[in-house]
This record gives structure tokens, C-alpha cells and sequence, in this order.
């Protein structure tokens, strides 16, 4: 990525893309890597649901460095809802009300990790949140959009009050527990 941002033969063009002014630049050898990674991916899972798009040096990814930036966001939307998983076992067991809670609301921590797992699963990566399915859709870029969508929408879930239990406070990398 730092060498497509800093080959001088690459230039950029300043610009609005509705995201405000940026600074968008192609990156081939960024692009190349994440064509190859896909592609061994769809290889690996023996097919794909969505396009395969790759956002990068346009409106959406404006250039190498919004690329970093947006992938390393993953982290801030999974390990909160790991760390949440990974809670449900202790919170049933260390307290009798909200184990209670569990099995009469969700048939207990099982039920409640997979109706957590199949919701996100489900509509994190369904093209939500953006303007146009071309933005949004089912590209690679897209999903993250969607999985941003999802979290944003976490608050009216019927697992809400489990993520708090669990010590959830927010996507921005806090979490405690």
C-alpha cells in the first residue's frame, strides 16, 4: 500500500466523492493483492454469494491508506461481539437471575450465541447501508459498509441487554468486562 501511495509515477487527483474532499489514487499493487487473496479465497470456499468488487482508487476507497484504515476496523466490529460470545457462559452460571433471563428469553447461552451468530451472519453483510447497491451491495467494500450498518442497528436487537450484561459499551475498541 505505501508503495502505491508514494510511487511518483501515481499520481492523484483531488476531489469530492461525497465522503468530502480526498485525495483518490489508484493502487494497482494493493488491488493485485487483494484480487489474489479473493480469488484463493473463493477457491478455498468453492464459491461466492455477491460480487466480487473490489473498491479501491474510486469514490468508495478513495486510495491505499482508506483501504488500511477501513480493513482495520474489522477488529473493532468482531472482538466486541466475540468478547460478548465468550462472556454468556459465566454471566449464566455466576448469576441465577440472568441465567433465568436467558433460558426464558432465548433458550439459554446456546440459542442466544446462535441467534446472535445468524443475525449478524444474516444482515451484517446484505448490502444495508449505504445509498446504492453499487456503494453498498455485495462488493468486498460493501460488506464492511453493512457490517457498520449492523452494529449501528445493534441497539434495537432483542440481544441488546446480553451485550451490556456482557460489558459491551461500544464498537470503538472499548469493551469491558
Amino acid at each position: 500500500a505505501e508503495d502505491d501511495l508514494l510511487q511518483t509515477e501515481n499520481a492523484y487527483e483531488q476531489r469530492d466523492t461525497g465522503q468530502g474532499l480526498q485525495r483518490v489514487q489508484p493502487a494497482a499493487r494493493t488491488t493485485r493483492a487483494m484480487q489474489q487473496l479473493l480469488h484463493l479465497t473463493q477457491t478455498k470456499c468453492g464459491g461466492w454469494v455477491g460480487s466480487s468488487l473490489i473498491h479501491l482508487g474510486d469514490s468508495n476507497v478513495p486510495n491505499a491508506l482508506m483501504f488500511i484504515d477501513k480493513y482495520s476496523q474489522v477488529e473493532h466490529i468482531l472482538s466486541p461481539i466475540l468478547a460478548t460470545l465468550d462472556a454468556l457462559p459465566d454471566l449464566y452460571q455466576k448469576d441465577a437471575a440472568i441465567g433465568k433471563w436467558l433460558d426464558s428469553s432465548f433458550g439459554g447461552v446456546r440459542q442466544l450465541r446462535k441467534a446472535i451468530l445468524a443475525d449478524f451472519f444474516r444482515f451484517a453483510f446484505d448490502g444495508s447501508g449505504a445509498d446504492n447497491f453499487f456503494d453498498a451491495g455485495s462488493c468486498i467494500d460493501g460488506r464492511l459498509t453493512s457490517a457498520w450498518n449492523w452494529c449501528s442497528q445493534l441497539p434495537s436487537k432483542p440481544f441488546y441487554v446480553a451485550f451490556k450484561l456482557a460489558g459491551f459499551t461500544s464498537f470503538d475498541g472499548q469493551f469491558q468486562t
